[in-house]
């Protein structure tokens, strides 16, 4: 009986040494699902900071520019395309001049264009910070700055400081340069139909101000090369479209 006794009693001992053992596993279990829980919530609640601050910091102006943004210092470029819209601007002394590729290119649609009866001339293309500044300041004493902004940009933040854009228009219309007149004849139908070809894209189409950032401009385009202008004109997309930005 004594033995018995004993064997119940290493029996019971046992049994509680092992369901305080398990106590023990399903207590450091709790703790470690705890910790991964808590380390999920704070990198969730990181994520929301971060998100609010880009908020905070990206919040825009009635023109559609972010308020007290920083003056850039260098020329933003994705996968080698130089971008300058309303969220990327360019340094103040960023002065390439005329892209001999652009220019180049417009020849050759200007000769392929000649066999249709139309001569198109680049009445617009490089423009200095400083001249754009005049020209900003000028637009918004005409028409006040919440119309100037819809279609001239302000000082560092315009295409023509990079060289690539092209204001062009039909050299026989000289009236209708800059005008939306100009989509409307057939000289401008051809060449929205056929820049793309030369590497030209209109930048600014119709119906996709909310996307660039500007009204409509027929006359306005900007080179990127052949490829991405066809890719561009087949999707009827914009330059921040194609390259998922913002504008």
């Amino acid at each position: 009986m004594k033995c018995s006794k004993r064997s119940l009693s290493l029996v019971a001992l046992t049994a509680t040494m092992l369901l305080a053992a398990c106590g023990d596993e399903d207590a450091t279990t709790e703790k470690q699902t705890s910790s991964q829980e808590t380390s999920k919530q704070q990198v969730e609640k990181q994520k929301t900071e971060v998100t609010t601050e880009k908020k905070v910091e990206e919040k825009r102006d009635a023109g559609g520019y972010i308020i007290d943004q920083k003056p850039a210092t260098e020329v933003k470029k994705v996968n080698g395309i130089v971008i300058a819209n309303k969220r990327y601007p360019m340094p103040g002394d960023y002065a390439p001049g005329e892209s001999k590729e652009a220019r180049t290119a417009f020849e050759k649609l200007n000769a392929f264009a000649k066999k249709s009866g139309y001569t198109f001339n680049a009445f617009s293309t490089y423009r200095s910070y400083e001249r754009q500044t005049v020209l900003y300041e000028n637009y918004k004493a005409k028409d006040g700055q919440k119309a100037a902004d819809r279609y001239s940009a302000r000082p560092g933040f315009s295409e023509h400081q990079t060289g690539l854009a092209f204001d062009i228009g039909d050299a026989n219309v000289p009236n209708d340069f800059a005008s939306n007149r100009f989509g409307e004849t057939e000289a401008g139908k051809w060449l929205a139909e056929n820049a793309h070809k030369y590497g030209f894209i209109m930048r600014y189409p119709n119906d996709k101000e909310d996307v660039t950032g500007y009204m409509y401009e027929s006359w306005h385009f900007r080179y990127v090369g052949v490829d991405i202008a066809t890719k561009i004109y087949n999707d009827g997309s914009t330059l921040e479209e194609y390259l998922g930005m913002e504008g």
